[in-house]
């Protein structure tokens, strides 16, 4: 038996368990930890599973096609990518969880959050891939004081007992924000601001890779890293992700601490 095992009912009744989510205590604890939602917000929780669009595994509804269908943005456009792994659809619970990472300043979150992509991963990182996050400019680095796409990264690399490469993509210039922008404003805002590492470079050639991110939304993000990837040599790119947008969802709109009520980010 662990010392935390051993040890969590004392724990449990001094620093009783929350949930990561809504912030509720958790009744009876859980010796896992952080990872342990309340019963509401687990019920409110939206897994993604099958059936699933062949190419980017995007949730179908009752009415699909069979095990080899796409979905119609994939028959639309085929994606650079080689698959899409997302822990969560995002909707309010993922959506709390997100925003208290991201702009609430609760990194801890990085572990219970980072733990889900990973086992949602499975055989679609291919064999030995290296893992590396969706880089952010050095401004807005200094302005949050952490990535939280890389700090995911980290998280994802270390469970599945992979190599955490956060060096391999670089953001070359500042970008607006992307929330209620739609996809082509998107597309237009990221021309030429990710760029691969050409120092490391070598190193993509040839190589799966897992790129890591918190939100997939319409991908114009994802989409201009994986091109970057694949242009320096990278044999396939997967994309894994806490929580993505439905395609038929509105993609959600910029929000910031204030308009969530989490107050300013710390540091």
């Amino acid at each position: 038996m662990s010392f935390r095992q051993t040890f969590a009912p004392i724990l449990d009744f001094v620093y009783p368990p929350r949930c990561p989510a809504c912030g509720n205590g958790i009744a009876g604890g859980s010796p896992t930890g952080d990872d342990a939602f309340c019963a509401p917000c687990w019920g409110k929780l939206q897994l993604p599973g099958q059936p699933w669009c062949a190419t980017c595994q995007h949730p179908f509804g009752a009415d699909h096609f069979g095990a080899e269908a796409q979905c119609a943005r994939c028959l639309a456009d085929t994606p650079m990518h080689d698959g899409i792994a997302a822990a969560t659809i995002y909707g309010d619970v993922s959506r709390e969880m997100v925003l208290h990472f991201k702009h609430g300043g609760r990194i801890a979150l990085a572990g219970p959050m980072g733990r889900t992509i990973a086992a949602r991963i499975g055989q679609i990182g291919g064999e030995n891939p290296l893992v590396t996050p969706v880089p952010l400019h050095r401004w807005r680095l200094w302005k949050r004081g952490y990535n939280q796409s890389a700090m995911l990264a980290k998280v994802v690399a270390g469970t599945l007992g992979l190599e955490f490469r956060p060096d391999l993509l670089l953001r070359r210039k500042a970008t607006p924000s992307l929330g209620g922008l739609d996809p082509g404003q998107r597309r237009d805002a990221l021309k030429g601001a990710i760029a691969c590492n050409p120092r490391v470079e070598l190193a993509i050639r040839g190589r799966n890779i897992i790129l890591v991110d918190d939100v997939l939304t319409s991908g114009a993000t994802s989409d201009a890293c994986v091109r970057v990837l694949k242009k320096a040599g990278a044999d396939r790119v997967v994309i894994a992700c806490y929580a993505r947008v439905r395609h038929a969802q509105d993609v959600p709109k910029r929000e910031t601490p204030e308009t969530v009520g989490l107050g300013r980010p710390r540091d």
